[in-house]
């Protein structure tokens, strides 16, 4: 499909790295330029009432072209990208999986392999996209956009596609997990909807992590080191001491599945001060909060042991477990699940590591599963996405139209 390539290759070449620094929605200017690029395109596809608001949300509707009532249901990806990862001057290119190291960048030797990345044996004789290895590629969640945009031009062009109404969604922000906090559910208008924003083909996604972030400032007392015996606080000391009593398992790389972690993002100390961010998250609500609780309980121990009044904490959550709101509407999952079996996909259900606009959608009224995009290793100058599982993405979207439509 080389309107749907074409058309990813174009918009991972725009800058949208989204910055957490910035309290303006979009973030990033960039952002701003997918969108009006985007609002273009689907005014040019025939789309109606395309808009792009004061947020830099883009919204659009594709009117039924059957003559019955159908759920009006709809589709959201976003537009930035993670700030974990460059995502400026992307350089994409197509590069084919044959079982051998890939290089992607000859000059810095750059590679995929399979001693690091096993998953990619499942693409073998596959052609893939890649960036040149110094920035993310911007599957995650370019690839999404791409992959809807492909949706609706094929269904314009094609009247013997039935569906019914049809609303579009682009959202900013995604990645520093703000990407549905100015979304207008009303507005958008539809019973339900899917976030197109999941990685390998076939995953259908309806439970994420409970997230909140923790913020911790440490006082210390910084004397000289010759004669700090009862005098010194040492900030950096009580920084470590808070890392060393979370539990040593409950890390990202020592989890999988529905295990929750403690994931420290920033450490910033001297003996005077010291600052730490950690991540906590949890599928099981329960454990999520006790998770909260240790964190709490353990610094007050810490702070005595350390001469006490040093220890600042302030946990906020962030996002919630969409599986409690979308219980009651299973059927919109299995929707999906019998579109990729008439793709010839098959559906692995997922639990995601993460937070998608999905989960807040959810609790905003709007159940909001989340499918595949096909993309790899997120986030990160070793992210690659097969065009074959692209363009299975695009004919699972197709299908859940028309089976909504039925």
């Amino acid at each position: 499909m080389d309107i749907l390539i074409n058309r990813f290759m174009k918009y991972v070449t725009m800058e949208t790295t989204s910055d957490e620094s910035c309290a303006n929605c979009p973030s990033t200017h960039g952002q701003l330029v997918l969108a009006n690029y985007l609002v273009d395109e689907l005014n040019k596809l025939g789309a109606k009432d395309v808009s792009l608001d004061e947020n830099g949300y883009v919204m659009a509707t594709i009117p039924s072209n059957i003559n019955k009532p159908a759920p009006v249901i709809g589709f959201i990806a976003h537009m930035d990208t993670s700030p974990e990862a460059s995502g400026k001057d992307v350089k994409p290119k197509i590069v084919r999986f044959s079982g051998a190291d890939v290089i992607i960048n000859t000059e810095k030797n750059i590679s995929l392999s399979m001693a690091d990345f096993p998953e990619m044996e499942a693409f073998l004789g596959q052609d893939v996209i890649v960036s040149d290895g110094t920035t993310l590629l911007g599957a995650d969640d370019k690839a999404g956009i791409a992959e809807i945009m492909t949706m609706v031009e094929l269904m314009q062009a094609d009247p013997t596609i039935q569906h019914g109404e049809i609303k579009i969604a682009f959202t900013p922000d995604e990645e520093i997990g703000r990407g549905a906090d100015r979304f207008d559910v009303q507005k958008f208008g539809a019973q339900w909807a899917y976030t197109v924003d999941g990685g390998a083909i076939g995953e259908i996604q309806y439970e994420n992590f409970n997230a909140a972030v923790a913020e911790i400032h440490i006082t210390g007392k910084n004397v000289h080191p010759g004669e700090a015996k009862g005098k010194m606080i040492n900030a950096a000391r009580v920084a470590a001491a808070i890392q060393s009593s979370l539990p040593f398992s409950e890390v990202p790389e020592r989890t999988s599945g529905y295990e929750g972690f403690f994931h420290t993002l920033e450490v910033r100390c001297t003996p005077e001060s010291g600052y730490l961010k950690m991540l906590i998250r949890d599928h099981d609500k329960a454990r999520f909060e006790y998770k909260k609780d240790l964190l709490r309980k353990n610094c007050e121990l810490i702070n005595i042991q350390h001469g006490g009044g040093g220890i600042d904490l302030h946990i906020k959550d962030q996002y919630y477990n969409m599986k409690e709101k979308l219980l009651p509407y299973m059927n919109i999952v299995d929707i999906a699940k019998e579109a990729m079996l008439k793709c010839n996909v098959i559906p692995k259900p997922t639990p995601i590591r993460g937070g998608t606009d999905g989960a807040t959608l959810s609790f905003k009224g709007l159940p909001c599963p989340n499918i595949f995009t096909g993309g790899m290793n997120f986030h990160s100058r070793y992210e690659y996405i097969p065009i074959r599982s692209m363009v299975s993405a695009v004919n699972v979207l197709t299908e859940i139209c028309k089976i909504t439509a039925r």
